[in-house]
Order: structure tokens, then C-alpha cells, then sequence
């Protein structure tokens, strides 16, 4: 769903708002709300950050955050997955976790739900990549593929038994067919 905004509103200005419930994405000056994550949407985001993050937090290699708003690059988004190397997690001078992360991560996950509009939740995606993310997968429950976006823009589609692209550093391997059997509850 997208609000009218207004043409002038700033990221400043943005920031500033209240937050929505779900969250608000804005991108190239516009605010786009979310929309209120359901089980297929929410089952995948669940799932992932388990499987990567069993992966990743004992050794210290990356941690996932889900609806994590990131403000880089004169947008300010909230990919329902994250993943950020650990060591370009913000921390506050006392060594907490910092509260904002104005940085990109180092993966986004978008799951593309029924009302959500293709060419917007890309746009973030493609938005990522101009700015230093690694890597972009972009979910569709519908067909069961998942479109990557690595840097440069470079675009390439998965789907049945391909082995999907990792970030450098996470030893896990997933195919498409395993990422949508997550979906399976028999």
C-alpha cells in the first residue's frame, strides 16, 4: 500500500514521523507502508534468521535482525530480513548493540506478499545494491523463486533445486526447493 506523501518531504522529515504499524519504507521520496506480515510471510522471515543465525552468532561471523529499519543512501527502509556482518554491527561507545543503523546491510531478504507491488520491493532491493549490499533475494511464495540482486545491479532468478547464492563468510547451503519446504507443515 502506498501513502501520498507529500513532493517535498525530506528524509529528515521522514524520520521525524511516527512509526506505522507495520512499518513504512521510504524510498526515492515516497513513504510505502508494508503490509501486515501473514503465516507464509512470517513462517520464511522466522525461519531464515534461525537458520542463519544458528550459522553465524556463536562464531561471531553475522547476525540477522528482522523489520530492522536501515537509513543509507538518502532512503531509509526496513527489509523484512537483515543480515550484517559482525563487525559492522553499530554499537554504542559503551560496546551495546546501537539502537539506529544508519549503514546498509550486508544481505536484505524481501518476501513478496499477494498486495505487495514487484517493481516497489525490487526497487529497495536494487536501491541495497547501489549502495554497498553484497547481496538482495527477493522471495515470491507464489511461484516458489527467488530473484537475487547481487552488485552492480546484476539480477539473476532461482527456483527448484538451484543452489542459492550465500553472502562470503556463512557456510550454509539452500537450495530454492528447501527454502520454500519451509512452507510445508506435514
Amino acid at each position: 500500500m502506498t501513502i501520498a506523501s507529500q513532493p517535498q518531504l525530506s528524509l529528515d522529515d521522514f524520520l521525524k514521523l511516527p512509526e506505522t504499524e507495520p512499518a513504512s519504507d521510504f524510498i526515492n521520496g515516497e513513504i510505502i507502508q508494508k503490509p501486515m506480515p501473514q503465516a507464509e510471510h512470517s513462517r520464511l522471515q522466522t525461519k531464515f534468521c534461525n537458520v542463519i543465525n544458528n550459522v553465524t552468532e556463536n562464531q561471531k561471523i553475522a547476525y540477522t535482525f528482522t523489520e530492522l529499519r536501515c537509513t543509507f543512501g538518502g532512503a531509509s527502509i526496513v527489509p523484512d530480513v537483515s543480515v550484517f556482518r559482525w563487525d559492522r554491527i553499530p554499537k554504542t561507545p559503551s560496546g551495546k548493540i546501537a539502537n539506529r543503523f544508519e549503514i546498509h546491510p550486508d544481505w536484505a531478504i524481501e518476501i513478496l506478499s499477494p498486495e505487495q507491488n514487484l517493481k516497489k520491493v525490487l526497487s529497495k532491493l536494487l536501491h541495497c545494491s547501489r549502495n554497498g549490499t553484497d547481496l538482495g533475494w527477493l522471495l515470491d511464495p507464489e511461484d516458489e523463486s527467488i530473484l537475487t540482486v547481487f552488485p552492480e545491479q546484476r539480477v539473476e532468478l532461482y527456483e527448484g533445486a538451484d543452489k542459492l547464492p550465500i553472502i562470503e563468510g556463512i557456510d550454509l547451503e539452500l537450495t530454492v526447493e528447501q527454502v520454500f519446504a519451509w512452507l510445508s507443515w506435514s
